[in-house]
């Protein structure tokens, strides 16, 4: 009873109110009219907004495509290690970290005037004074070339907002894998290698198989943060990389349009529902089975 309760006004309520919002007519000045109204859905005809919500699916997926690349081999190198206890601890460290800190410690690193463009200059530098160098100096000549483009615009476009996303979210990924990973019996692993499996396909039809519900925890873990990101596409993305998330803030904060930030809200809100009973679904069949 008391986790309906809860359940009701932190979630049901909420989303109600934002579903009940996005059917009424915007205020001249702000927030609502309790007329009924569909303008704010109108918005979803645009191509502006279906550009948004590509960018938005593009990124959110092939974040969580390489945040789970990484996660697995990371968990599993964690679960099996002596130090377990310490690597996870070190995984958990960034959360004693402000948010927005570790987003702006990103645009130290990768903006014009940072810390990787700093060292790619230095190091094109250098291979500029080795060209005299006998052997070497063929060598040195081409990669300074290559070099040559520095500094790169590492920040503000979508490569940005990737790699600050996975960052982010990694940890989201690599617990709960971990977590399915450290309750698997390895001995399987020697039995299929007994039965002349390589150690690939051990792994691949094996330890994958096993380790499903982990995965699929993890795709949700990121994927669904990633698709309402409203900071990381405002701080390092450009103008080929705004998010849903940003929309909403817009039209939110400037153009003060509420029915129709709460109508792009309540389609996040449904894709996000949809994702998660298609995941569930595909677990219950395959536990099933």
């Amino acid at each position: 009873m008391p986790i309906t309760i809860w359940l009701t006004l932190l979630f049901v309520l909420p989303t109600l109110i934002v579903v009940v919002y996005s059917c009424l007519k915007k205020g001249l000045y702000g927030g609502v009219e309790w007329i009924f109204s569909v303008e704010g859905y109108n918005f979803f005809k645009s191509s502006y907004f279906l550009k948004i919500v590509s960018n938005t699916l593009e990124i959110s997926v092939m974040s969580t495509i390489v945040s789970v690349a990484i996660a697995i081999p990371v968990a599993l190198y964690i679960a099996t290690s002596k130090y377990k206890h310490l690597l996870l601890f070190l995984i958990i460290i960034p959360f004693w970290t402000n948010f927005l800190i570790r987003v702006y410690s990103w645009i130290a690193l990768l903006g014009n005037n940072g810390l990787l463009n700093n060292l790619i200059v230095g190091v094109r530098t250098l291979l500029i004074s080795w060209e005299g160098v006998p052997i070497l100096g063929s060598l040195a000549m081409l990669i300074s070339k290559i070099l040559a483009g520095a500094p790169y615009q590492f920040l503000y476009n979508k490569f940005a907002v990737v790699i600050v996303t996975v960052y982010a979210y990694l940890p989201y990924a690599i617990l709960p894998l971990y977590s399915t990973i450290e309750k698997f019996d390895f001995s399987l692993i020697d039995a299929a290698r007994d039965l002349g499996a390589t150690r690939r396909e051990a792994y691949f039809k094996i330890f994958m198989p096993n380790i499903k519900p982990g995965i699929i925890t993890a795709i949700l873990f990121t994927f669904i943060p990633a698709l309402g990101s409203y900071a990381i596409p405002q701080l390092v993305g450009g103008t080929d990389s705004q998010m849903l998330g940003n929309i909403i803030a817009r039209e939110l904060t400037i153009t003060r349009d509420w029915p129709k930030a709460a109508a792009i809200s309540t389609i996040l809100i449904l894709i996000t529902m949809i994702l998660i009973v298609a995941f569930a679904r595909y677990d219950k069949d395959h536990r099933e089975v």
